[in-house]
């Protein structure tokens, strides 16, 4: 009998839907008979905690960004407050997200969304779900509800995470570094200049990628500005994601600079990271672990608030991007990036695939 595997996901930006897409090629590729089910774990949990989870932050992230470093200290930093928020999430959305497994009778659940894991592990803990669970975790650090105890398997796209995802799900967690979370391009080389070329980029001078995620938040304006200042630059690339508004206001800032090239939303990262001398994005997540595999410097900068932050300490403990939080930082944290592009690191190939860790816990 095929595998039957169901993927949760969630619709705030690519940071969840991209590894649930690319997971779920992973595993048809590697098992053609397997049947693959992605559905939206947010929305089985119900509409307040869709609300609070989804449709708020939809302000908060370019509005009101303030109210993100209070939630991140009340919801993750303080654990009274923290431990009441875990009992009500469990309590409201297990429910739903329960319905939605059994009426899916998957083998195993694979979740790429923090709150959907947070409710599983709850649920196996006490012996409400039967059915093994896999974490999928694609950010470096704040790890708290991406891993939780009573999940069977976490996976991880930086091994640095690992030493964290044990103090949150328990010493004794299996914790493994996979690829499969990012797209597939990102385990084969791509020849730079080949890469610009494709992408009707000059073959001569330094590119900036500028990206604000799928959600195009953060100083988006300031980063392009930062780096039309230096006079090496021959094409700042900025990438809107799927926010129409940025897309538009970036038109008018800069549309008739022949310097800036203004992009929507795109699936092709991977060429963009490799035509790209420096990227700088705002929201941690995938987008940083892809530009080092591309081997383009990454800088963090225009957003920084609540998981952000430490994920930001993370980059800089590591050494895996570069963090600017003024425009002067920014300006010199792009000459820095500028001065030397990194190799391609292809290690990132020989780890084990997700697809097929995910596909042994169904035996």
């Amino acid at each position: 009998m095929a595998p039957r595997v169901l993927i949760l996901t969630a619709n705030i930006g690519e940071g969840h839907n991209l590894p649930a897409r690319t997971l779920a090629a992973q595993l048809l590729a590697e098992h053609p008979g397997t049947e693959v089910e992605i559905q939206d774990g947010l929305a089985a949990m119900g509409r307040l905690i869709t609300a609070f989870s989804e449709t708020a932050p939809r302000v908060i992230f370019y509005r009101l960004q303030w109210v993100w470093d209070v939630a991140f200290v009340v919801l993750v930093r303080f654990p009274p407050t923290r431990r009441l928020f875990q009992l009500l999430l469990a309590r409201v959305g297990s429910p739903g997200l329960l319905r939605l497994v059994r009426s899916a009778n998957p083998d195993v659940v694979v979740s790429v969304y923090p709150q959907a894991t947070e409710v599983l592990g709850w649920l196996r803990r006490r012996g409400r779900l039967d059915v093994p669970v896999c974490a999928g975790i694609v950010d470096l650090s704040a790890l708290r509800y991406w891993a939780a105890d009573g999940i069977d398997l976490h996976l991880v796209t930086h091994p640095e995470s690992i030493p964290e995802v044990r103090r949150m799900a328990g010493r004794d967690a299996k914790v493994c570094c996979v690829h499969g979370l990012t797209s597939p391009e990102f385990v084969e080389p791509r020849d730079p200049l080949e890469a610009r070329r494709s992408l009707g980029l000059p073959a001569e001078g330094k590119i900036v990628v500028v990206s604000g995620g799928g959600w195009g938040v953060g100083d988006i304006a300031g980063a392009v500005e930062a780096a039309l200042s230096l006079e090496d630059v021959a094409q700042i690339v900025c990438l809107c994601g799927r926010n129409e508004e940025l897309r538009t206001r970036m038109s008018h800032q800069f549309g008739d600079d022949g310097r800036v090239r203004i992009v929507g939303f795109t699936e092709r990262m991977g060429d963009w990271l490799a035509a790209g001398d420096a990227l700088v994005h705002s929201t941690a997540g995938l987008t940083v672990l892809e530009a080092h595999i591309r081997g383009c410097p990454a800088i963090s900068y225009g957003w920084g608030r609540g998981h952000i932050r430490p994920n930001n300490k993370a980059f800089r403990d590591f050494g895996l991007a570069d963090v600017a939080t003024s425009h002067t930082d920014l300006v010199a944290a792009l000459q820095r990036a500028l001065s030397a592009r990194k190799p391609q690191d292809l290690s990132f190939a020989e780890l084990p695939s997700a697809a097929s860790l995910v596909l042994a816990l169904c035996s």
